[in-house]
């Protein structure tokens, strides 16, 4: 569980998983939290990197999720985020995704974490860009790349 100053964050157990794949009407959401799950069940000491994380207010209103989508043999791991409509505009993507990239540049088998957005999504880019995350001028299969590795990773001073 990663805590922030307004914000909880933390994996989906497997029943909130497939809680997830039950109640998703989106056929593409539904294929990809089975994925995950499955991923997740099958390697369960990289669980972190395949299970949805909640993104959730002090008094535990889900606002939004992210994901990793699986973490590579040379320490890659993509993220993904969306934070619900009604909580949009208030900064919590920014906050949500800066805490969980720290966490994850902190773990030791973690170099770089990708993130593509779709090209007309600019809350989302610059979003990343706020995180630290440099675009590279690549597109990946959703849109621009967008790259944050240990390298150019500086921690707030307080996390030092």
């Amino acid at each position: 569980m990663i805590q922030t100053k307004r914000l909880t964050i933390h994996p989906a157990s497997d029943a909130e998983m497939r809680d997830l794949i039950t109640h998703t009407d989106d056929e593409g959401l539904k294929l990809a939290y089975t994925e995950m799950l499955t991923m997740a069940l099958e390697n369960p000491q990289y669980r972190p990197w395949y299970a949805a994380w909640f993104i959730e207010t002090p008094d535990g209103q889900r606002i939004g999720e992210l994901c990793f989508k699986g973490l590579s043999a040379d320490g890659t791991a993509e993220i993904g985020y969306g934070i619900l409509p009604n909580f949009q505009n208030r900064g919590y993507a920014t906050e949500a995704v800066k805490a969980v990239t720290a966490w994850a540049l902190s773990q030791p088998n973690v170099n770089t974490i990708t993130a593509e957005t779709e090209a007309d999504n600019l809350a989302s880019q610059k979003v990343l860009l706020n995180c630290g995350f440099l675009a590279t001028g690549e597109q990946g299969e959703e849109g621009p790349l967008f790259v944050l590795s240990r390298k150019q990773y500086c921690p707030p001073i307080s996390a030092r």
